[in-house]
């Protein structure tokens, strides 16, 4: 069955930097854009950065362009989301996801186009 398990999350300094794994299975990785999204406590769920599956055309929110960077591993099934730089206000449970078709174009950021979902990581950016 389709699954998506997010790994690689943690504390993490203000200024510091981790990478966020989407490890998929079930499906071809290689047919299906892959999202980001993230949610903090008492907010709605936003999205973060998606990839295409057909060109890599990669989308960005604004909040975290230039310091978050997403790619895939078709080899290894698997999306990643290097984060920089990070912010307290990047704090947050998140979440990948798969869209439901090979290019999300201007609706990566609407949940209700993507078909599967992880169950998250914590992301906490304190000091």
């Amino acid at each position: 069955q389709v699954q998506l398990v997010e790994s690689g999350g943690g504390l993490v300094q203000p200024g510091g930097s981790l990478r966020l794994s989407c490890a998929t299975s079930g499906f071809t990785l290689a047919n299906y854009a892959i999202g980001w999204f993230r949610q903090a406590p008492g907010k709605e769920r936003e999205g973060v950065s998606c990839i295409s599956s057909s060109d890599g055309s990669r989308y960005y929110a604004d909040s975290v362009k230039g310091r978050f960077t997403i790619s895939r591993d078709r080899a290894k099934n698997t999306v990643y989301l290097q984060m920089n730089n990070l912010k307290p206000e990047d704090t947050a449970v998140y979440y990948c996801a798969r869209y439901r078709g090979p290019v999300p174009y201007g609706l990566w950021r609407s949940r209700v186009m993507y078909d599967y979902w992880g169950q998250g990581t914590q992301v906490t950016v304190s000091s």
